[in-house]
C-alpha cells in the first residue's frame, strides 16, 4: 500500500510566480503578518537573485478544500476590484516574494522602512558597468532611489537626478522594475546611445548585461513546495506555525566551526581562550560577540590576500576586496584565521585602553559596540605603532566622528572595510577617511537626545567626563577607579521633579543638555531640589568654598550664576552652545548651524 501525499516539490520560474499574483491567483491568507522588509534587506534579495544564487523555497498551499479555508488577501501593493479567489496561499515565502513583486514588477516605488523603521518609499536600480565587474559585491551594484528618483545631500540639495530616462542611460543604471520586460528600455537606451560618442561601447555593454544579468532574472527558479487541497487541517496550522515561527538559524560562528572541525580545530575553544586571556579583564569588551571578533580577521585576512595579489602586479581594480561580510567569513582559511586571531585579540586590548582613556568604561557605554570591529583591526594591524600622541589624535578624531556622525547606526560591513583602509592611509600621510570628512552633526539633534538608546547620547555622556567634569561633592575627576568606586552614571541638573513643578517641558528638562556625570551619592543629595538649594547644601556637606564649587559647576559646562538662580532657560541655551564646542572639538570640525545653511 503506497504512502499518502500531501505535498509536491518542484521548481518555478520566478516569473511565473510573481505574475500570478498580480492577476491574484496567489494569494495569502488574511492572518499573514504584514511586510516588514527593510530596504537593505531588499536590496540583498535583489543581489542574491541577480547572481543565480538560492533565496529558498517557497510553500503554497492549493485552495478549494472546504475543510481548509482562510480568507484571503493580495500581496502588498496590489489592487483588484473585485477581488478574485485564489488558486493558491502562499504560506511561506511572503516576506521574499513581496519584496520582489514590489521591486521587479511593480512600477510605483516600493513601500519599505530605513535602519531607523522610518516609512520610505525606493526605486531599485541596478549599476550596468560594476554589475559586470567579478571583483566588486553584487550589493554594491543595487541602489536604491527616493520616490522622486533624486540623491540628495546631508541638506536635503539634490545631488544626483534619475528622473528621466536618459539620466539613467547617462549614469548607467538600470532600473529593476523593467528587468523581466526590458525591451523597451533597451531600445530607448540603444537609441539614446548610437550616435553618441562611445555609443557602441555602451550598446556592446548593454549586450553583455543582458546576458548576464537580465537572463538570471528571466531565467531565475524557485523550489515549490505544493500542499495539495486534500491535506488536512491539522496539518496545515502545524506547517503554518512552523514556517512562521522562525526557525533558528545558524550564526556564521558555528558555520565556521563546522567547517575548522574537519581540520581538527575547535573555534568554540578557541574563541573561549581569547576571550577569557584578551577580552574579560576589560569591562568594555564584555559585550563583544564571536561575530565581532571573526570579523576583524576576516579584515585582516582579506587584506593580506589584496595586498600579495598588489605585490604580484594585480591592478587595484582587479584585486580582492578587503570585507568581512558573512560570506567573507565563511571562505576563511584555517591558517588565516590561526595567523591572525592572536594579533586581533591584542587589537581588541588596545581598542578597550583607548577607550578608556575617552572615558567609556563600560559594555553598555558604548555608543557602536561594531564600531570597535575596524577599530581592533585597525590596532592590529599598526601594532606598536598606534602608541604615538600623533597617530591616536587621529584614531581618536575618526573614532568621535563615526559616533557624534551617527555613522554606524545600519549596515556597516562595507564601512568596516573602508574604514580600515582609509584610517590607515591617513595615517600613513594620506587623505582624511570617509568617515571623517561625511560625518556631521546637526545642534538640534542635542534637543533630541533622552536616552541610552542614541549613540550620539552616550558619546557626550562620555566626553563630559573625559573633558574634566569631576563631581559635585568630592570634586574628584572621573576615571576608571571613581567611575566603578562611586557608581557614576548620568543625572539631570535640573532635577525632574522641579523641572516637572517649574512647568517645564519633559523634552527639554530631559535633553543630554540637562545632564551630566555624577557619583549614585551626590544624586541622592541633590534628590529634587532647585538647584540653587542643592548647589548651596553641597558646599556645606563637603566643605566647599563659592569659588571652588563654581569652578566644578564649570567643569561640566555649567554657568554658575544661571543655575544659582535657577535660571532653566538661560541655562539650557548656555550649555547647549557650550557642549557644542565639546563636540567641534572632538569631531575636528564645526557643526552645522541651521541659520548659516540659508
Amino acid at each position: 500500500m503506497s504512502a499518502v501525499t500531501t505535498f509536491d516539490s518542484t521548481k518555478s520560474f520566478l516569473k511565473d510566480i510573481l505574475k500570478d499574483t498580480t492577476t491574484g491567483k496567489i494569494q495569502l491568507p488574511d492572518f499573514q503578518r504584514g511586510w516588514v522588509w527593510d530596504d537593505e534587506r531588499i536590496k540583498s534579495l535583489l543581489a542574491s537573485v541577480s547572481l543565480s544564487f538560492p533565496i529558498g523555497a517557497v510553500m503554497m498551499l492549493q485552495t478549494g478544500n472546504d475543510d481548509v479555508r482562510f480568507k484571503p488577501r493580495l500581496i502588498e501593493g496590489l489592487i483588484l476590484e473585485p477581488q478574485p479567489k485564489p488558486g493558491q496561499l502562499i504560506l511561506d515565502g511572503q516576506q521574499r516574494l513581496t519584496a520582489l513583486y514590489q521591486a521587479i514588477l511593480r512600477k510605483e516605488a516600493v513601500d519599505t522602512e530605513d535602519i531607523r523603521k522610518k516609512q520610505i518609499k525606493k526605486y531599485y536600480y541596478i549599476d550596468i558597468e560594476k554589475s559586470l565587474n567579478p571583483y566588486i559585491d553584487r550589493e554594491e551594484c543595487i541602489r536604491s532611489i527616493a520616490e522622486d528618483r533624486f540623491v540628495r545631500n546631508f541638506r536635503g540639495e539634490p545631488i544626483e537626478d534619475y528622473s528621466t530616462p536618459e539620466n539613467e542611460f547617462e549614469a548607467g543604471l538600470f532600473p529593476l522594475n523593467q528587468i523581466l520586460d526590458s525591451s523597451n528600455w533597451r531600445m530607448a537606451y540603444q537609441e539614446y546611445w548610437w550616435n553618441r560618442e562611445n555609443g557602441k561601447n555602451k550598446i556592446r555593454l548593454f549586450n553583455d548585461f543582458e546576458k548576464e544579468i537580465i537572463s538570471r532574472f528571466v531565467e531565475y527558479q524557485i523550489p515549490l513546495i505544493m500542499m495539495n487541497n486534500g491535506t488536512p487541517k491539522e496539518a496545515v496550522c502545524l506547517v503554518f506555525e512552523k514556517v512562521n515561527t522562525g526557525g533558528v538559524t545558524l550564526t556564521v560562528f558555528e558555520l565556521l566551526t563546522a567547517t575548522f572541525a574537519a581540520d581538527n580545530f575547535n573555534l568554540r575553544v578557541d574563541w573561549e581562550r581569547v576571550r577569557n586571556k584578551h577580552l574579560k579583564k576589560y569591562s568594555v569588551l564584555q559585550g563583544i560577540e564571536n561575530t565581532d571578533f571573526l570579523q576583524a580577521v576576516c579584515l585582516l585576512a582579506t587584506r593580506a590576500r589584496k595586498l600579495k595579489k598588489l605585490e604580484e602586479g594585480e591592478t587595484e581594480e582587479k584585486a580582492p576586496a578587503v570585507s568581512c561580510k558573512r560570506k567573507d567569513i565563511l571562505k576563511l582559511k584555517l591558517e588565516e584565521y590561526t595567523e591572525n586571531a592572536d594579533k586581533v585579540a591584542q587589537g581588541f586590548e588596545k581598542a578597550a585602553k583607548l577607550l578608556n582613556i575617552q572615558n567609556i568604561f563600560m559594555s553598555r557605554d558604548i555608543p557602536y559596540r561594531t564600531q570597535i570591529t575596524p577599530l581592533a583591526a585597525t590596532l592590529a594591524v599598526l601594532g606598536e605603532g598606534a602608541d604615538t600622541d600623533g597617530v591616536r589624535n587621529k584614531i581618536f578624531q575618526w573614532y568621535w566622528c563615526g559616533v557624534l556622525g551617527e555613522l554606524y547606526g545600519s549596515t556597516v560591513e562595507t564601512r568596516f572595510a573602508k574604514d580600515l583602509l582609509e584610517l590607515l592611509e591617513w595615517i600613513n600621510g594620506g587623505p582624511e577617511p570617509t568617515t571623517v570628512r561625511e560625518a556631521s552633526f546637526d545642534p538640534e539633534r542635542l534637543n533630541t537626545l533622552r536616552t541610552r538608546n542614541s549613540a550620539a547620547y552616550k558619546g557626550i555622556y562620555a566626553l563630559l567626563m573625559r573633558d574634566g567634569g569631576i563631581d559635585f561633592r568630592t570634586g574628584e575627576p572621573i576615571d576608571i577607579q571613581t567611575y566603578s568606586d562611586d557608581s557614576i552614571d548620568i543625572h539631570h541638573i535640573f532635577p525632574q521633579d522641579w523641572c516637572k513643578n517649574s512647568g517645564i517641558s519633559q523634552d527639554e528638562y530631559n535633553s543630554i543638555i540637562n545632564k551630566t556625570p555624577l557619583s549614585a551619592k551626590t544624586n541622592r543629595i541633590i534628590g529634587g531640589n532647585a538647584p540653587s538649594s542643592y548647589i548651596e547644601r553641597l558646599q556645606k556637606i563637603a566643605g566647599i568654598d563659592e569659588l571652588r564649587m563654581d569652578e566644578i559647576l564649570a567643569s561640566h559646562v555649567v554657568e554658575p550664576a544661571l543655575i544659582r538662580n535657577d535660571n532653566f532657560e538661560e541655562f539650557f541655551e548656555t550649555r547647549k552652545k557650550a557642549i557644542l564646542k565639546r563636540i567641534e572639538k572632538a569631531m575636528g570640525k564645526p557643526v552645522i548651524h541651521r541659520d548659516e545653511e540659508q
